[in-house]
């Protein structure tokens, strides 16, 4: 008699467990796993022109795109291409760069120094819908901006190059960050 009501509280415990997992993944079926939920369905393609560069750094546009171009393949579920006809269209403007001493020596020699670039960028698929959203602009804003700087010590062999692109892969990072869906 033990035994008949043993395999009956197994076989209704097996039973319960196939009910309780079938219920929590048909609760679970619109979710997404993995960077694919944090981006936008409706694009698969990203176009990203060269960078313009209003500054008098002239190497830092080319330099921002191929670090957009990167974050984007690396972090994103979007494929770049270099055809002005895809899903949307990252435009990015390189508006200042800026070095500033921090610190110098008692012969004036700069001991510190701060890099800085500042960035205005904007997302928009074929229709002309603004894709990158921001809950602290005013809404209809169409240009996101961005400021990166990086700290630069001579004396510890850092070059202004090496800070600067410190700057540009900071400011793609953030640049690809914004394409996430705000929840």
């Amino acid at each position: 008699m033990r035994s008949i009501n043993a395999s009956f509280d197994k076989s209704r415990i097996l039973w319960l467990g196939c009910v309780c997992l079938l219920v929590t993944a048909g609760g679970c079926a619109g979710y997404q796993l993995g960077n694919q939920s944090l981006y936008r369905n409706d694009v698969r393609t990203v176009y990203v022109p060269v960078i313009r560069n209003d500054s008098f750094r002239d190497d830092l546009g080319v330099r921002l795109t191929e670090a957009v171009q990167k974050a984007i393949e690396q972090r994103t579920p979007f494929k770049v291409t270099g055809d002005p006809s895809a899903d949307s269209v990252l435009t990015c403007r390189v508006i200042a760069d800026s070095k500033q001493v921090l610190t110098e020596t008692n012969t004036d020699e700069p001991r510190a120094l701060d890099n800085a670039v500042a960035v205005q960028a904007s997302w928009v698929n074929r229709q002309g819908t603004v894709l990158m959203e921001n809950r602290i602009l005013p809404p209809g804003q169409l240009a996101f901006y961005f400021r990166q700087s990086s700290r630069m010590v001579p004396e510890a062999g850092q070059t202004g190059a090496t800070a600067f692109q410190e700057s540009i892969d900071d400011l793609a990072n953030q640049i690809v960050t914004q394409m996430q869906i705000r929840w």
